[in-house]
């Protein structure tokens, strides 16, 4: 067979692919039981990496109850150590961004988990705050694999399944949050027969450490950055130009949308980093329980993302079929809302241990799905700054989560009324998504601007000059392909065409 003639997608190298793809080889179809590469071998193992930082960044809150005893922490300090677990990556998600753009997300992977992995182990030789501190402010850079993470599935799967894809692989590595509230516990209470109290929390720490190590190489050598190749193949083959850094970042950081999610995103990822530092701690304290008990049922809340935060994609991919970008928009309002609603009464509920685990499901549940529902916004504020939006939206939630535990959670108020103040802010918060508005799509209140298309918005980002030497050329393929976004009835004739071929009993898969 002449594969230079023949009509069958394939990248660089010449293979094929294992799931249908679009135009740009953006995969259409998701298969979960599948390591193929490139599409869903980046998609696991860009959830794994992501699940392993949250894993050892949060690895110390359950354990907080041995450690503030074994190194004379007072409250003050505790809220200071986890505010540096979570502030330490805002710089750093805001640079990734910028790697993901110039380098490709498979170096930005590799190079936290292996960066971030001395760090880990440094946690077994602390000794008092300062290097407790220490250490917990250089794990959490390794959060900023989310970025990533969300830029990694938006250049591997289709604008129809993003939603879903973006939030499946962050909820899934945000569950890596909710794991390490019963998983440490249980280590640490497994290692209390090869020593006393106060060694065996410290030796815990090296399970994540060497998670770090093992998930850093599998990403560095197994891994494609895009779905024609590596970054360095593509720009050599001419797939695609040398990325311009500056210009790039000056383009993403001069878009208000971003700056609107910045902020929103701060309240729903933000609000998770919180709850994960002072979840278990709190059912310690206020309901009397155990150490491994309270770490069970604090992990509750971060193992809603097995389902949740796919689930908020998801119901954005469905309103967006219908109505398109405003349909994300509100679905993202909505939700996020709701989620204020239900921490505002759940820190009602401080009396109550079973009303309390009920309502923090149930605020859980419709914080991931905010998530999922954001980052199914994401990859349309722009194309050619995909990284560095990503990065600063993604550091906005690490900002969210400071603010948040800076001002509620140091002592100034008890624990149940700070609940329920931030979920006052979260609602204020979220009313920046009304602004937010697309000229070829709509808002959430207006419509469309008549005679803008999607490649009048993306193109713009280019000088004549770019346009006309072809660097522009990918992003011509997203716009085409973004016009899914417009609402059902709006679309071009051929979209629509293709849309019916694919639902058909006969192309469904």
């Amino acid at each position: 067979m002449n594969i230079e003639k023949d009509d069958v997608p394939r990248d660089l190298r010449g293979n094929t692919f294992d799931l249908p793809v679009d135009t740009e080889h953006k995969a259409k179809k998701i298969k979960l039981l599948s390591m193929a590469r490139p599409h869903m071998r980046a998609f696991h193992l860009s959830w794994m990496s992501f699940f392993t930082s949250f894993l050892s960044t949060f690895a110390a809150a359950p354990m907080i109850p041995v450690i503030r005893n074994n190194l004379d922490l007072t409250k003050p300090d505790l809220g200071n150590a986890g505010i540096a677990a979570v502030t330490g990556t805002i710089f750093c998600r805001i640079v990734m961004g910028v790697v993901c753009d110039t380098f490709g997300p498979r170096y930005g992977h590799a190079f936290l988990m292996l960066g971030t992995a001395p760090a880990v182990f440094g946690m077994a030789l602390a000794d008092g705050f300062t290097s407790f501190l220490l250490c917990r402010f250089f794990i959490g850079f390794s959060l900023a694999t989310f970025v990533a993470t969300q830029f990694w599935s938006s250049v591997m799967f289709n604008g129809k399944i993003v939603g879903t894809a973006n939030a499946t692989t962050a909820g899934w590595g945000n569950l890596g949050g909710g794991v390490t509230q019963f998983l440490m516990p249980v280590i640490y209470t497994g290692l209390l027969a090869y020593g006393p109290p106060f060694q065996a929390w410290r030796m815990a720490f090296f399970v994540p450490g060497s998670m770090h190590i093992v998930v850093g190489i599998l990403v560095l050598f197994f891994a494609q950055d895009l779905p024609d190749g590596q970054y360095r193949e593509c720009i050599k083959a001419g797939e695609m130009a040398k990325p311009n850094s500056l210009r790039i970042f000056l383009q993403g950081v001069k878009n208000y949308r971003m700056w609107c999610m910045v902020a929103t995103y701060g309240f729903c990822f933000g609000v998770e980093l919180t709850m994960n530092n002072i979840i278990a701690p709190y059912l310690f304290d206020q309901f009397n329980l155990n150490i491994q008990i309270a770490g069970v049922l604090g992990s509750c809340f971060g193992l809603m993302n097995l389902f949740a935060r796919s689930l908020g994609g998801l119901a954005s991919d469905i309103t967006a079929a219908k109505y398109g970008m405003r349909g994300r928009l509100w679905a993202l309002w909505i939700m996020q809302t709701v989620e204020g609603a239900l921490c505002i009464v759940m820190g009602r509920l401080y009396m109550t241990l079973p009303g309390t685990l009920v309502v923090m499901i149930m605020f859980s549940t419709v914080v991931q799905m905010s998530e999922g529902a954001s980052y199914a916004v994401v990859p349309y504020i722009s194309k050619r700054s995909l990284g560095i939006c990503s990065g600063f939206i993604g550091a906005g939630g690490n900002a969210g989560s400071s603010i948040t535990q800076a001002i509620f959670f140091k002592g100034a108020y008890s624990t149940q009324d700070g609940i329920s103040y931030m979920g006052a802010m979260i609602i204020g918060v979220t009313l920046l998504v009304i602004p937010i508005y697309f000229p070829m799509w709509g808002g959430m209140f207006c419509g469309p601007k008549e005679g803008v298309t999607e490649s009048d918005y993306y193109l713009a980002d280019f000088t004549e000059e770019e346009k006309a030497s072809g660097i522009a050329a990918s992003v011509a393929k997203f716009a085409k392909e973004a016009a899914s976004e417009r609402s059902a009835s709006q679309r071009p004739e051929e979209m629509k065409e293709k849309e019916e071929k694919d639902a058909s009993p006969e192309t469904a898969v």
